[in-house]
């Protein structure tokens, strides 16, 4: 895999699968008309804003295997990966049922045969596919101490995880005290690019270990209990 983002790179791949990127932009704006799949709907913000940023990902994924995008919304990045490695097997998963649905629809009208999209709750769906992928990401989900705790029970022992993040992710790692081997993780590291005038990064985690016992909790327990949080120190829960 690789450990740094080439933007030539990117934006050849990018050009490369131009039209197919623009048919699936055309038909994310027509499904945002039934429910609110992303922030935007012209098209030129969807795509420098949401295509390109998820592009920026695509050298940091494994060469071939499973990976999954949590918290999908309208797909992305998940279906811009879908796009441009096709070599890749890409499981979109979200919990409303209604974006679920769009995103399916989506992927069909491409053809894109290399799309699962799974309607469930993360913490469910992890017991069902348990370190089952090569990586997991997710963009703009939740702060990073949280999705880590989130993505961690489906990779595999040596996979990755991706969060794709803004300025503030400096001040997500430092809230959370540092102590990712509590998710079987190595120290997370920052790989950044530019989007335009705008600092961004693609966080990467190691997975060292496998997923410590009590991984994944019920629903809800991670935001209403943070397992990584500075001022709280070893979280009792996953005590050795």
């Amino acid at each position: 895999m690789a450990e740094k983002i080439s933007m030539p790179e990117v934006y050849e791949t990018i050009d490369k699968n131009q039209e197919r990127l623009r048919r699936y932009v055309s038909l994310l704006i027509k499904a945002n008309e039934k429910a609110r799949l992303t922030g935007p709907s012209d098209e030129e913000s969807l795509w420098n804003g949401h295509i390109v940023d998820c592009a920026f990902s695509l050298p940091l994924l494994p060469e071939r295997g499973r990976v999954i995008d949590v918290g999908t919304g309208g797909g992305l990045p998940g279906i811009v990966w879908a796009i441009c490695r096709p070599d890749l097997q890409v499981t979109l998963l979200d919990s409303i049922t209604r974006k679920c649905a769009l995103v399916d629809k989506i992927a069909s009208t491409m053809g894109l045969a290399n799309v699962s999209v799974i309607c469930s709750r993360s913490e469910d769906y992890a017991k069902e596919q348990f370190e089952k992928f090569d990586a997991a990401a997710a963009r703009a989900v939740c702060a990073a101490g949280m999705l880590a705790e989130y993505l961690t029970p489906f990779v595999r022992k040596k996979g990755r995880l991706l969060a794709l993040k803004g300025p503030r992710i400096h001040e997500e790692l430092e809230e959370t005290g540092g102590r990712w081997d509590l998710l079987g993780l190595s120290q997370p590291r920052l790989v950044p690019y530019e989007l335009g005038d705008m600092q961004r990064f693609v966080v990467l985690w190691e997975k060292k270990s496998p997923t410590p016992k009590g991984l994944p909790r019920r629903p809800g327990m991670a935001e209403k209990f943070p397992l990584l949080k500075k001022e709280k120190g070893r979280p009792a829960a996953l005590k050795a």
